[in-house]
């Protein structure tokens, strides 16, 4: 089966959810304002330079989902989803999608942002196939802790690479869709490469290695 993957943030919605999560919560009141607004927008630019220490993040943004009742976050999370998310899915971007389906692929996200924020996302896109760095969750509570291998730069192929062995199926004839220069190591492995509204280093990749470059803005 031929899978059409994509990445999430800056790709099928217009802004990053993780970012917008940790916004969301200091709206919230659930997280210290100036502490959280500080480190949020560091490690955001971290990532956006190519400098973010994955593990040092997902200690940050993990916290808020061990210090916080499920319910409370649930409920939290569901007006995130209809007062930031639903706003930003980009109408191309559901259509790009559902062309794929047409043709009989399979859509797959995969996303560096966790599990807990992600899922509604990719259910809203009608996706059933999601990775994503998952949070360790013991009797039912979030522990903060993150639990195999972050979905990001590298680990997306290691994710990945079990995903296909686990689904008896290859890269054969694939498409991957990315805004950032942190998936070139998953763009490289595909057949079909594409870089949507991509940053300055993506860009600059993909017109050297004669990749498509589109947008779905």
């Amino acid at each position: 089966m031929t899978l059409a993957i994509f990445d999430l943030d800056n790709t099928l919605i217009g802004g990053d959810s993780d970012y917008l999560w940790g916004n969301y919560l200091v709206a919230a009141g659930l997280v210290d304002k100036d502490f959280y607004e500080r480190e949020n927008a560091r490690f955001y630019e971290e990532y956006r330079q190519g400098t973010l220490n994955i593990y040092e993040f997902l200690d940050f943004s993990l916290r808020p989902l061990a210090d916080n009742p499920l319910d409370t976050l649930l409920k939290l999370r569901d007006r995130f989803m209809a007062e930031i998310i639903s706003p930003i899915i980009l109408p191309a971007a559901l259509a790009l999608i559902d062309e794929h389906r047409r043709q009989g692929h399979l859509p797959v996200i995969v996303s560096a942002t966790n599990r807990f924020v992600t899922e509604p996302i990719a259910r809203s896109f009608g996706v059933d196939q999601l990775l994503a760095t998952d949070p360790e969750i013991i009797d039912g509570r979030y522990t903060g802790r993150v639990t195999g291998t972050p979905t990001f730069r590298e680990g997306k192929v290691t994710r990945l690479r079990h995903w296909l062995g686990q689904n008896n199926t290859t890269l054969a004839d694939s498409w991957f869709y990315s805004d950032s220069h942190n998936d070139l190591p998953l763009l490289e492995m595909v057949t079909h490469p594409v870089a949507v509204d991509p940053d300055e280093t993506l860009h600059q990749h993909a017109e050297m290695r004669g990749w498509s470059i589109i947008s779905l803005r």
